[in-house]
């Protein structure tokens, strides 16, 4: 009891989520007693008729846990849920599901309702016991209700995207990552490569304030939950998005290249362009974009991207610019990072 209750207190102290994730799964293999072979937290990815599953943590017993690695693949490169037959059935009905076999499976779906997109599977020899999984789902609902207290302080209330405090520290994970060697060379493309660099992108809705001023707010506030829609399903399921405020968007991506970068930014750009927008109509994005540096700071991250999207605004608008290569072109001048520190807090 005495290390349960210890387990639960570190759980309820973390506030990085994926170190929230894997004291989960270790807590539920050391209170599972050796009787919880392994325990994965799994979250369910793509589209409806094509699912995929991410394993955001796993623990087995006895096994030191493993260095954990972000891994930046798109969903179609994931493991098909279809492929896991209790995943599918705890996924499409919400409910708890047990399978015997060798080994035995429980999965726990985390939320309520059927299309349950977070589940937690557990692997054991035999079945486990009504006490040993009460204690198990116990920890798990308290899991759920702290993972709720974040999002309610970490996220944006109209939109649900990443609100603007939360983004210095997501800055710092992803600097920490852009100076990180790399020392493995996967195979596959979408697998980050070692010159693969973080980008900063804000985005910007032309003339929003028109939307305002002649349809009013509540159509303007039904836009931009259409805009946050638009990014979550644009891009992938890593990229951090974030709600800045007004009609201000800000990406947190990883890409090989500036090509990279400036293709997905404009595919989204143009989604956005050839989307109708219910009452209004039309609507158009501005964005500018620019990599993360050595040793950069959120503030002087932001302004560069900034200066790429107030380019674009007052040349023309629908437009994507690249801060480098307005740089390049002469378009821009470039500042010292101290002149252009921005303090967001």
């Amino acid at each position: 009891m005495h290390e349960l209750v210890n387990g639960l207190a570190h759980l309820c102290s973390l506030r990085d989520r994926d170190a929230l994730d894997h004291a989960l799964v270790a807590l539920l293999v050391q209170t599972g007693q050796g009787r919880v072979d392994k325990v994965r937290l799994l979250r369910v990815l793509g589209d409806a008729d094509d699912l995929h599953c991410l394993t955001r943590a796993e623990r087995q017993y006895g096994v030191p846990e493993s260095e954990r690695r972000a891994g930046w693949l798109d969903w179609p490169d994931l493991p098909a849920l279809s492929a896991q037959p209790a995943l599918v059935q705890a996924h499409r009905s919400g409910k708890l599901v047990q399978l015997a076999g060798t080994p035995c499976l429980t999965v726990l779906p985390l939320g309520n309702g059927p299309a349950c997109m977070n589940l937690l599977e557990f692997s054991s020899a035999q079945p486990l016991s009504d006490d040993i999984f009460g204690t198990l789902q116990g920890i798990a609902r308290l899991y759920q209700n702290f993972e709720g207290l974040l999002d309610y302080g970490e996220k944006d209330a109209l939109t649900e995207l990443l609100n603007r405090k939360t983004f210095d520290g997501a800055f710092a994970k992803a600097a920490i990552q852009h100076v990180a060697p790399q020392t493995e060379q996967p195979a596959d493309r979408r697998v980050m490569p070692s010159e693969e660099g973080f980008w900063l992108a804000v985005l910007d809705i032309d003339f929003f304030k028109r939307v305002n001023d002649n349809y009013g707010h509540l159509i303007g506030d039904e836009v931009l939950l259409l805009m946050a829609r638009l990014m979550r399903a644009h891009f992938r399921f890593q990229d951090q998005l974030y709600r800045f405020g007004g009609e201000e968007f800000v990406i947190l991506m990883r890409c090989a290249n500036p090509l990279d970068a400036a293709g997905a930014l404009e595919r989204f750009r143009t989604t956005v362009e050839a989307y109708e927008f219910p009452q209004v109509g039309k609507i158009t994005v501005s964005i500018g974009f620019a990599a993360l540096r050595d040793d950069d700071t959120p503030g002087g991250a932001f302004d560069r991207a900034d200066k790429a999207v107030y380019y674009a605004k007052g040349h023309g608008r629908n437009q994507v610019r690249s801060y480098q290569s307005l740089i390049d072109a002469g378009e821009l001048s470039e500042e010292s990072d101290d002149a252009n520190e921005i303090d967001f807090f």
